[in-house]
C-alpha cells in the first residue's frame, strides 16, 4: 500500500506547528505540493522551508472572512483541503463570554465552512478532491472545562458529514479526523508548569494527564502529532475513495463507544 499524492496540491490551515505541521510534512513526503498556512508571515515561511522544496507559505488569518478570501486567492484551486486550524482555551462555562465563544466559532468552524465553500467547486469540476476536517474526541466527550471548544468540534464533525452528503457522487470526499490528547505544542504549553515541577520526562507527564482527564484511554498516553498526521494522509489519498462522511478516530480509544 502506497500513499501517492504526486501531482496533487493541498492546503493545510494552521500548519506552522503541531498536528498541522506534521500533516503538511506527511503530505509533502507523499509527493503533494503543499501550501503551508499561518497568521505570521515569517513563521509561515520558516515552517514551509522546514518541510520540502514543494512547500509554499501562504500567510493569512483563517478566522476572518477576508483572511479566507485572501488565502483562496493566493493558492488558486487545490486538490486537498485540510481544515486543521483551531484554538482551545480552558475556561469555566460561567466565565466564558460571548467574545470567547465567537472566537472559537470563527476559527474552529467558520474557517472550515468558508474555505470548503471556496475550494470545493473546483474539486467537483475536476471530479476529484479531498476535504478533511480536524475534529476531536472532545466532539463526543464534551470537556466540562471548555464546553465552547467541545461544541465547536461537534460542529466540525456535523459539518463534514453534511458536506459529504452534499458532494455525493462528485468524486470529492469529506471526512473528519478525531485526535485524542496529542502531544503538540498546545498540550506542552498546558503541561509546562507541571513538567517543571516534576522529574519525569514530558511524555510521562502527558501520560499522567491523559489518565487523569481521559481515563477511558486505551493506549494510556498522548498520541504523537505524526500518528494523527498518518490518518490525515490516508484520508487525503486516493486509497480512501470509499471513505466519506466518516469520523476517523485517532483518539487512542478515549471515546468509549463501538
Amino acid at each position: 500500500m502506497k500513499l501517492d499524492l504526486s501531482g496533487r496540491s493541498t492546503l493545510v490551515t494552521g500548519s506552522t506547528a503541531g498536528i498541522g505541521f506534521a500533516a503538511a510534512k506527511a503530505l509533502a513526503e507523499c509527493g503533494a505540493r503543499v501550501f503551508v498556512n499561518g497568521r505570521d508571515e515569517a513563521r509561515t515561511a520558516e515552517a514551509a522551508g522546514l518541510i520540502a522544496a514543494r512547500a509554499q507559505p501562504v500567510a493569512g488569518d483563517v478566522g476572518t472572512a477576508d483572511g479566507c478570501k485572501a488565502i483562496h486567492a493566493a493558492t488558486g484551486p487545490v486538490d486537498i483541503l485540510v481544515n486543521n486550524a483551531g484554538i482551545f482555551e480552558p475556561v469555566d462555562f460561567f466565565d466564558t463570554d460571548d467574545e470567547t465563544w465567537d472566537r472559537h466559532w470563527q476559527v474552529n468552524v467558520m474557517s472550515a465552512v468558508r474555505l470548503s465553500r471556496a475550494y470545493a467547486p473546483a474539486m467537483v469540476e475536476k471530479g476529484w478532491g479531498r476535504i478533511v476536517m480536524l475534529g476531536s474526541e472532545s466532539a463526543f466527550n464534551i470537556p466540562a472545562e471548555m464546553i465552547h471548544y467541545g461544541v465547536s468540534k461537534t460542529a466540525d464533525v456535523a459539518f463534514a458529514r453534511g458536506l459529504a452528503k452534499r458532494l455525493a457522487r462528485t468524486g470529492v470526499t469529506v471526512n473528519s479526523v478525531l485526535p485524542g490528547p496529542t502531544l503538540s505544542e498546545g498540550l506542552e504549553d498546558m503541561l509546562a508548569d507541571r513538567a517543571a515541577q516534576s522529574d519525569k520526562p514530558l511524555e510521562e507527564v502527558a501520560a499522567d494527564f491523559v489518565m487523569e482527564n481521559r481515563p477511558t484511554s486505551i493506549i494510556r498516553r498522548a498520541s504523537s502529532v505524526e500518528e494523527v498526521a498518518n490518518m490525515i494522509a490516508y484520508a487525503a489519498s486516493p486509497l480512501s475513495s470509499a471513505t466519506t462522511g466518516a469520523s476517523l478516530r485517532v483518539d487512542g480509544g478515549v471515546v468509549d463507544a463501538l
